[in-house]
């Protein structure tokens, strides 16, 4: 979930998932959307087992409304592993960020305050020593690291971890994979933590839009996560419906026949797999995205809302259910705006899933306005 989450996990499926993609242009509507930003100043009250989930930034500087979030996602810790030996974790960053989400706990003491572990490496003083891949072989390390976040989530005043190993079994950003038996250890790994937690406190785990598939590298194996097998240990799973198609292309779609992946399609591959859905947290996007490599490859929300005259901000595409920036006429971006997410919460209750997660808080305008959008879709009556 990096600067963006998954900015580099299409680079990699190019080759061999995104042959099958439609390559004609896109079919959308330019028709403006006329009401892109409809008003959000009427807030509704919490429904009580109903999810929005922030995912807040280690690096980030802005802070989720705490009157109107359930969860919060606080990224990332990172493991430390030398020569496939696990020792131990650490925040990335500093832990003055940190101790600013927890205060948040003080204003809403409801909330729950998960720590997410990336499969990346930042600290200066970590390097790429094996990650989850080599935890996760070792019953002993998985062990210990269940321990290690247990004692840390009891320290800390946390509720729970959110493992966003991307993905088992491929490799992206130089980590560490083995597509003989990630999938599997992954599975291994959140059954640990849960023996070790009991159900005291949340496990969660950042979902790919698609079940586990049949790595096609030389050793064979897996690749992705196997929803089925790893939905006993926990408590529900964000699904990282966003950056779901190639360059050029709605990247957020709620359905769209012709996309690599959309959103429908996505939660299927979950109820396909036996998980019931008042344990799926659907994802938006808080950024728009343009290409999956370059400096000026995804633009947040924020950002889409201060470009000049130039772009045209408010064309809709009827087939994705979503709208998308024109610059000079030409295609520009996705993104979701309140219209889209309020669309995506209609259906999603329409299932009874359990609610929204963003990607990530700090995306957001000054007004808070599409995290007013998730809260106000998800807890409709």
């Amino acid at each position: 979930m990096k600067t963006l989450k998954t900015l580099s996990i299409l680079i990699l499926m190019t080759a061999t998932l995104l042959t099958s993609c439609s390559k004609g242009a896109l079919d959308p509507d330019p028709t403006p959307d006329p009401n892109p930003n409809p008003p959000t100043d009427q807030m509704a009250d919490r429904v009580e087992g109903r999810v929005v989930a922030a995912y807040v930034t280690y690096y980030g500087s802005a802070l989720p409304d705490p009157k109107y979030v359930t969860h919060i996602m606080y990224a990332f810790a990172e493991l430390y592993v030398e020569n496939g030996v696990y020792k131990g974790f650490k925040l990335k960053g500093g832990e003055t960020r940190f101790k600013n989400v927890m205060g948040l706990k003080q204003q809403n003491p409801n909330i729950k305050i998960l720590l997410s572990f990336s499969h990346t490496v930042s600290n200066s003083d970590n390097s790429q020593g094996g990650g989850f891949s080599a935890l996760a072989k070792s019953a002993e390390y998985r062990s210990k690291f269940a321990e290690d976040c247990l004692n840390y989530i009891n320290a800390k005043g946390l509720d729970g971890v959110d493992i966003d190993w991307e993905f088992p079994g491929i490799s992206w950003s130089g980590h560490a994979c083995d597509p003989t038996v990630d999938v599997e250890n992954h599975v291994l790994l959140l059954k640990a933590l849960r023996e070790k937690f009991g159900s005291a406190k949340l496990v969660t785990y950042a979902g790919y839009v698609m079940d586990k598939q049949k790595s096609t590298s030389s050793s064979g194996g897996w690749k992705y996560i196997d929803i089925s097998a790893a939905n006993p240990y926990v408590d529900f799973v964000n699904i990282m419906t966003y950056d779901m198609d190639a360059d050029g292309k709605p990247h957020n779609a709620l359905s769209n026949s012709k996309a690599y992946r959309d959103c429908k399609r996505a939660v299927q591959s979950y109820l396909n797999a036996g998980v019931k859905p008042e344990k799926l947290v659907l994802g938006i996007p808080f950024y728009g995205r343009r290409s999956f490599s370059g400096s000026n490859a995804a633009i947040s929300y924020k950002a889409i809302m201060k470009l000049g005259a130039e772009y045209v901000k408010e064309n809709w595409d009827n087939t994705s259910s979503v709208p998308y920036v024109s610059y000079n006429g030409a295609y520009y971006c996705s993104y979701d705006n309140p219209k889209s997410i309020g669309l995506k919460g209609s259906w999603l209750l329409s299932l009874g899933m359990k609610g929204m997660m963003y990607w990530e808080c700090d995306q957001d305008d000054s007004s808070r306005t599409l995290a007013k959008a998730v809260w106000n879709s998800t807890m409709a009556k």
